[in-house]
């Protein structure tokens, strides 16, 4: 039976992006640095609903990564005041 995709996650940038392979590292996602280059490789990652290729993409507030069900919205960091 297909696993039905999750709710929606935030994730914060803090800075101006996030490479894809950190984010699946930090998520969990990814046990280590090879781990997130291989599933990067092997396709399993989508970037605004296209599968990702590279590695080393960088992640800006308003993109969306997908890996496996579940959904991951980038944000920027709310700036204090």
């Amino acid at each position: 039976m297909p696993r039905p995709m999750s709710k929606t996650r935030p994730f914060i940038i803090h800075g101006e992006y996030i490479e894809l392979i950190q984010l699946l590292k930090v998520l969990s996602y990814a046990e280590s640095g090879g781990h997130a280059k291989a599933l990067v490789e092997q396709g399993l990652v989508k970037l605004n609903g296209q599968i990702e290729l590279r590695k080393r993409a960088k992640l800006r507030p308003g993109d969306q990564v997908e890996y496996r069900g579940n959904l991951i919205q980038m944000q920027a960091e709310s700036s204090k005041a």
